[in-house]
């Protein structure tokens, strides 16, 4: 989730949007060194200075951050907070267990507003509380941690027993998001090891990647991948011949992920391990989901988003479970704690402490034994960027390590993986969604610069571009290539021309201007709704379905995604369709999503709803047009855009894009 302030155009904004207009107009590599001179006044040539910056404006993030969470949890009443995705109200209490990882966890599930999209995931901090007849919420008195998610069900491991008396007897439980201090403390506590680390590797990729240390590469013969493309091909052998950090950038469609496998699966050949790692839980579980296809030996730190039994079956927890001696190490832990609970009523308390003590130390070695044997099978140790802190990789240390989606994930976040690195492979798209941050201070200072983007700026040389796409009909694709990609972008032809009806234009612009669809603000996390746009895209899927054929449609498998950058709008397209009877048949084959929610994904067919229509031309977020570079990319053969030309053409981006698709029709 992003947040930005609608109708302002911050400086960091401005300074993109001149950035995204030189695209077309330069080579690659003169577009990076003209980036590079856009910054040259802010920059702050002392990487231990510029860290140091970093680590205050993290600072201002976390306090504002807080204060955020406070005033929502004072202030914001129940049915606001569900809504917005972080709160379940009412919520039932199921059994309790002790997992693989010897904690008591609860099951919860939500019993309503079940069609609301949440934020609740793996590793998340949460809260109880309870409701009075007057509204007045009275919160338990300790914080849990999401171990399991799906839409309407979640494991929650509780810090004690205590924590699960306090839940039984309670008639009406909510449960909510808890402000995440832990992810904060790792960032801090990576950023002040990197500012002063001295006379170690920490100390040299620090001043590589900010200051003016030369990139060093070994020299051998380069490898051949024949089933690569020759842009994949450059890439894979930049990775190899690496010693300090190689970067990946790979615009929509051009097989990043493919390429990281093969640089992972080679740099396997010579090494024995490494440690791949994403900001997201879902970016992850694609890396890992792509190597396990390859063969390779995964071992998932962390539970996955993408569940299914393919993705729990590399899971720490599930390969720790099914581990000979873990029946041994269950019953050895269920004595320990039955003891516990006998301590109080026996006399000879030495003695139970001594059988205590005695069965601890035997469940130590068998962890101890049990891990090891995990850790030593796994070629790739696959985990979150605040994953990679975990007590599991206490101690590790890896020759390489892989961050994929690095242009989604804050620098500070970066460093507390690449503590446990040699060399760091960056894989991305700055031209895509940037990193989350909320404060408006923080991101003017400069927080939403990556280490992706760093490294593009300061190393030039490190950076390889994929430049064939494989996922898009040439005319979808030609416009992103020509304002991101300096028209770098090709289209493989097995694709170039691909359709799903003949003599269909396979991008669209419904202008809504003069359709009486007014936009209306709905607050400040949903932003916007335009509910007559909403039922025209709802009508035009209709039509183009119908155009399709039914039986056609459902034989081919043909999806569906409709996106906006608005949640209102998202959750309104959603109740379109739920209500209408026509698209019962096709439900499984339509997505609904935010830009965001579509990040990494494509269909055959995407429909846009842009939302904004006012007389003063204002877009809000809109202007942050690498989330609009998400959008116009997801679709493979069809994608129609619904919005008001009137409003939306004052920004030269969406005047160029209308001026394109009306030109595509006139040709």
């Amino acid at each position: 989730m992003f947040f930005w302030l609608a109708g302002k155009n911050t400086d960091n904004n401005g300074i993109y949007q001149q950035f995204s207009l030189s695209f077309s107009e330069n080579s690659y590599l003169c577009i990076l060194k003209s980036f590079t001179d856009m910054k040259e006044q802010s920059t702050i040539h002392s990487p231990v200075l510029y860290l140091q910056h970093q680590y205050d404006l993290l600072r201002m993030e976390y306090e504002y951050e807080k204060e955020q969470f406070r005033q929502q949890t004072e202030l914001m009443g129940v049915g606001r907070k569900v809504k917005r995705g972080m709160c379940w109200y009412p919520v039932s209490i199921g059994r309790n267990y002790y997992n693989a990882l010897n904690q008591l966890v609860v099951e919860v599930e939500r019993k309503e507003d079940k069609e609301i999209e949440h934020l609740f995931e793996y590793g998340r901090p949460v809260c109880f509380f309870t409701q009075d007849m007057t509204g007045k919420l009275a919160y338990l008195n300790f914080v849990a941690t999401v171990s399991y998610v799906d839409e309407d069900r979640m494991v929650v491991a509780l810090p004690n027993a205590d924590a699960w008396v306090a839940l039984q007897g309670k008639d009406v439980l909510g449960v909510q998001l808890y402000f995440d201090e832990t992810s904060y403390r790792l960032m801090f506590e990576a950023l002040k090891q990197v500012i002063g680390a001295k006379n170690n590797r920490l100390a040299e990729l620090r001043d590589i990647f900010h200051g003016s240390v030369p990139v060093s590469a070994f020299t051998f013969q380069p490898v051949r991948f024949p089933w690569l493309n020759r842009t994949q091909e450059e890439a894979v052998n930049k990775v190899l011949h690496a010693k300090d950090v190689a970067i990946v950038h790979g615009p929509p469609g051009t097989g990043k992920t493919t390429t990281l496998v093969e640089a992972i699966y080679e740099t396997l050949h010579r090494e024995n391990q490494v440690l791949v790692c994403a900001q997201s839980n879902m970016a992850v579980d694609w890396i890992s989901e792509k190597l396990v296809d390859r063969g390779v030996n995964v071992l998932r730190i962390g539970n996955p988003s993408r569940v299914n039994d393919k993705m729990l079956s590399f899971t720490y927890e599930r390969r720790f479970e099914s581990h000979p001696d873990y029946p041994q190490l269950w019953g050895i832990r269920r004595a320990i704690r039955d003891l516990y609970a006998r301590i109080r009523k026996t006399s000879n308390r030495e003695d139970v402490r001594t059988k205590i003590n005695s069965l601890k130390d035997r469940a130590t070695e068998l962890e101890v034994r049990i891990n090891t044997a995990l850790f030593s099978e796994a070629r790739v140790i696959a985990c979150t960027l605040v994953g990679s802190a975990n007590r599991l990789l206490m101690g590790q240390k890896f020759g390489t390590l892989f961050i994929d989606e690095a242009a989604q994930a804050l620098e500070a976040a970066c460093w507390i993986a690449i503590r446990k690195a040699d060399r760091v492979i960056l894989a991305g798209d700055h031209c895509q969604l940037p990193p989350t941050v909320k404060c408006l201070d923080a991101l003017r200072g400069g927080l939403g610069d990556t280490l992706m983007q760093c490294i593009v700026r300061q190393k030039p040389e490190t950076v390889s571009l994929l430049k064939v796409q494989y996922r898009m009909n040439d005319e979808i694709m030609r416009f992103s290539s020509e304002w991101f990609y300096g028209g770098m972008l090709q289209s493989a032809p097995e694709v170039k021309y691909r359709s799903i009806l003949d003599f269909d234009t396979p991008i669209e612009w419904i202008n809504t201007e003069g359709m009486d669809a007014g936009e209306e603000f709905v607050g400040e996390s949903y932003g916007r709704i335009n509910k007559a746009e909403a039922e025209l895209s709802i009508g035009q899927l209709k039509s183009y379905i119908t155009r399709i054929g039914r039986e056609r449609f459902l034989e081919e498998r043909i999806d569906v995604g409709l996106i906006s950058p608005y949640k209102a709008q998202v959750q309104y397209l959603r109740q379109l369709l739920r209500r209408d009877a026509f698209f019962k048949p096709f439900r499984s084959s339509i997505t609904v999503n935010t830009v965001d929610g579509f990040q990494g994904q494509e269909r055959d067919v995407i429909l846009i709803s842009l939302v904004r229509a006012n007389e003063d031309g204002q877009i809000g977020f809109l202007n942050d047009l690498r989330r609009m570079n998400v959008a116009i990319t997801r679709a493979r053969m069809k994608l129609i855009i619904l919005g008001d030309a009137s409003t939306l053409t004052r920004h030269a981006f969406y005047r160029k894009l209308y001026e394109y698709i009306e030109g595509l029709h006139e040709a």
